[in-house]
């Protein structure tokens, strides 16, 4: 299945759910925000919403520096 990352096409195996994915890709939930088919979703439903074929995901990670 195919869909898009910060406007790059990805295959992955197998439906998911947005956290599931940003766990695939060893991201730390708490420091990103992502928005799905160009809505902005609650960290509390990513993993209720399951990835589906040509679905848009864009994700921001916060990183701290000096």
């Amino acid at each position: 299945m195919e869909i898009v990352v910060n406007g790059k096409r990805e295959s992955i195996d197998q439906s998911m759910s947005i956290l599931q994915y940003l766990s695939l890709k060893g991201l730390d939930p708490n420091r990103a925000v992502v928005e799905h088919n160009y809505t902005v979703v609650k960290k509390e439903e990513w993993g209720n919403i399951i990835l589906k074929e040509n679905d848009q995901l864009e994700v921001l990670r916060f990183v701290g520096g000096g």
